[in-house]
């Protein structure tokens, strides 16, 4: 039985003064993520725009439950609530089932009153059963230990031989490396036809996390090709943003990306690499799969208004599917102007 009685518990809207004892509970929490350490709000605030609404739950004076939620109003999809928008993870962190329930509902009654099409409360496990469920996507992550290039794939190891020949070169370092990395990513979501992000979250997030945030650079003669961007919380490194210019793709520098941040993440004493968010099947997928990662699946869990249904931003919506192809068409210049008006109401 859940030990904690609901009628002591009580939820409030958290500010800048509960930061110190909303970023302790985190610390307490193993199934907590780093995107909900209480610096992401200001990311999200100060690259966005957009109103944070943080949700704490306390059994009398103790903090017992946290849920971070981002309004997003968007003319195309209407208003949302999203825990968390544009990253992997988020959703309830809570001590009690009684907490957990309790953070739901006081963002079902914010969702009513601020009239959001929905919640949407990304987990990695399932955590409320009698809630609309996507598990579309899952993340892949890869156990480290020393030896790991005999433990990738044969395919793989050859590609980054491959890469090495090619006269590839490879920096790593922080914020110096944010308009290398900005450049490659620019160009590469361009020609998936994605708008991208300004390259104001990425300054925001070195200015929040200047020790924890990293970037790799690959270069052909002095010019970036390959870039990403990784993120640590205790043992685990991610690699939230990575790209590639596909002009270069028969010099495999993506392969040498991924082994020297894997490399670099074992130096450290990182126990698990996390390649990011993929959909079962498709080419990202098989890629991570190269170097031995194994899928675990995510759980995006929903609120939803009253005759509203589950939503579909996925690029492979087929009402998408004209602008994505119109969009690859963009001049470079452009896409860069246009995309981050775009791409900040799409969480």
């Amino acid at each position: 039985m859940d030990p904690m009685d609901p009628m002591d518990l009580s939820v409030s809207l958290a500010s800048e003064t509960d930061r110190a004892g909303w970023d302790a509970f985190v610390r307490t929490r193993p199934d907590a993520v780093g995107y909900h350490e209480w610096a992401w709000r200001g990311v999200f605030e100060r690259a966005f725009g957009h109103e944070c609404l943080y949700l704490m739950a306390r059994h009398r004076s103790h903090v017992v439950g946290l849920l971070p939620l981002v309004e997003i109003r968007s003319r195309l999809f209407g208003r949302t609530l999203t825990s968390l928008p544009f990253l992997n993870f988020g959703g309830v962190l809570a001590a009690s089932e009684a907490a957990a329930r309790a953070l739901v509902n006081e963002a079902a009654r914010l969702a009513e009153a601020r009239a959001c099409r929905h919640v949407e409360l990304r987990h990695i496990g399932r955590r409320f059963d009698d809630l609309p469920c996507k598990q579309h996507k899952v993340t892949m992550r890869l156990p480290l230990e020393a030896g790991m290039w005999d433990r990738i794939d044969r395919k793989a190891r050859n590609q980054v031989r491959k890469a090495e020949k090619s006269e590839l070169t490879v920096d790593r370092g922080g914020a110096e490396l944010l308009a290398d990395f900005y450049t490659v990513f620019a160009r590469n979501m361009r020609d998936l036809g994605t708008p991208v992000y300004a390259r104001a979250l990425f300054d925001e997030v070195f200015a929040a996390f200047p020790v924890r945030a990293r970037i790799v650079v690959v270069r052909l003669k002095g010019a970036p090709i390959a870039a990403g961007l990784t993120f640590r919380t205790g043992p685990i490194v991610e690699i939230p943003w990575a790209s590639s210019i596909r002009d270069f793709n028969s010099l495999c520098p993506n392969h040498l990306l991924y082994w020297h941040a894997i490399e670099t993440a074992v130096a450290e004493g990182c126990e698990t690499f996390d390649f990011g968010r993929s959909t079962p099947g498709e080419g990202t997928f098989k890629f991570k799969e190269q170097w031995g990662a194994q899928p675990m699946a995510l759980h995006w869990e929903y609120w939803l208004a009253p005759g509203v249904g589950v939503p579909d931003q996925s690029p492979k919506n087929p009402k998408f599917q004209l602008v994505i192809g119109i969009w690859k068409r963009l001049p470079l210049w452009l896409a860069n102007a246009v995309g981050p008006r775009v791409v900040r109401n799409i969480p």
